[in-house]
């Protein structure tokens, strides 16, 4: 296994563009990059331009992972760059981006079923809960692009990887992988998305490792508050996430898997939005109906995490919401401190150490720059 972390999260990666970021990557000591889709790695799919990274990445010994992009067929306008690398045809530019991914190696493809819209609080941040149309017809409508894509996958030694995202739920796919072929799709685990379906992590991983290809490695404040359980990012294992148990699942299942952090971006690479609070509306009907899968067993679990980890906010072990985002990880307005590049690379560093322990501690062999190197 290796550590690295996903290109969108990376500090300055915009700024610096994909080669300059491999630098970047290994003077942070971490073991690789996963760009969420080749585009970001050149937006016209240019051939030498992708050659040169992936020689890059080989030449320093850093990993390499892409993506698609989100294949909801009711997202495809708030994604324009899919339909327009097809010539106005989006099955024709998704196919263009796995092929050309499949040509420098990158094989195991990060896709996603819809997107999340912070501005929003609660459910209606999730496209799960659109008004517009169902969700089951939104799975429907993803069901029928994959089966699209599932040939090109195939011709190419391709797996589309679904991640565990905001709005879908791991039962859910897992019946993708089931109707559309284990032999071209996986799944992206993010290691803290389910606690917005009610997921237990450990139960979520035990159910997907098998078919686990990339992963985000995440972790989050989950805390009750008015409307239901407020959601809060924070650096790896000072969270509700218990690494400990979820690391040694991914490894037994795959010991090549790629761990790659998917930590705060800093508000210089991605301005943070109004009413940034997230809410999980669990005790609402509306939400409650929409999770048929949700066991009373792994709810009870989930509502037991929850409880145990606000023993901890109780005694101080844990900041709160209010005082983690006055902190200097925080965000305007929030923040006493702005989170610039300075703190993001803490969060990075602290993020990857918890993870360096947890290998070392259950001798989970992980490739990776030394503590020492990180540190420097």
């Amino acid at each position: 296994m290796r550590l690295g972390i996903d290109g969108q999260k990376l500090p300055e990666a915009r700024k610096r563009g994909p080669l300059k970021s491999l630098d970047h990557v290994k003077e942070l000591g971490l073991g690789g990059i996963f760009f969420s889709t080749i585009l970001d790695m050149s937006e016209t799919l240019d051939k030498c331009a992708l050659a040169d990274i992936r020689a890059k990445a080989d030449e320093l010994g850093l990993y390499l992972e892409a993506g698609v992009g989100k294949i909801n067929p009711y997202c495809s306008a708030e994604a324009p760059e899919f339909r327009a690398i097809g010539d106005g045809d989006t099955i024709r530019g998704f196919t263009r981006m796995i092929e050309a991914s499949a040509a420098i190696g990158c094989r195991e493809l990060w896709v996603s079923p819809g997107n999340f819209k912070s501005e929003y609080r609660g459910r209606l941040a999730n496209d799960r809960f659109r008004t517009d149309v169902t969700w089951d017809e939104q799975l429907l409508a993803i069901e029928k692009v994959l089966l699209k894509l599932a040939p090109v996958a195939r011709a190419n030694g391709v797996h589309l990887n679904m991640e565990t995202h905001d709005e879908i739920t791991s039962f859910e796919i897992l019946r993708l992988i089931e109707k559309v072929g284990e032999d071209c799709m996986g799944v992206v685990f993010d290691t803290a998305n389910g606690l917005q379906r009610a997921e237990h992590p450990v139960f979520a991983a035990k159910r997907v490792a098998p078919y686990v290809r990339q992963t985000h490695i995440k972790d989050a404040y989950v805390g009750h508050a008015s409307g239901g359980l407020d959601f809060q990012t924070r650096p790896v294992g000072r969270g509700i996430v218990d690494f400990a148990a979820i690391i040694p699942i991914l490894a037994k299942a795959n010991p090549n898997l790629n761990l790659s952090l998917e930590v705060a971006a800093s508000v210089e690479d991605k301005p943070r939005k109004a009413n940034p609070r997230q809410c999980i509306e669990i005790n609402d009907p509306i939400w409650r109906a929409s999770h048929p899968d949700l066991t009373a067993e792994e709810l009870e679990a989930y509502l037991a995490l929850v409880d145990g980890f606000e023993k901890r906010v109780a005694v101080g072990e844990i900041p709160d919401w209010e005082t983690y985002e006055t902190s200097q990880y925080g965000y305007p307005p929030y923040a006493q401190q702005s989170y610039g590049y300075g703190e993001a690379v803490e969060f990075i560093k602290s993020s990857a150490r918890h993870i360096e322990e947890v290998c070392t501690k259950y001798g989970v062999p992980l490739s990776t720059p030394s503590t020492k190197q990180r540190a420097a």
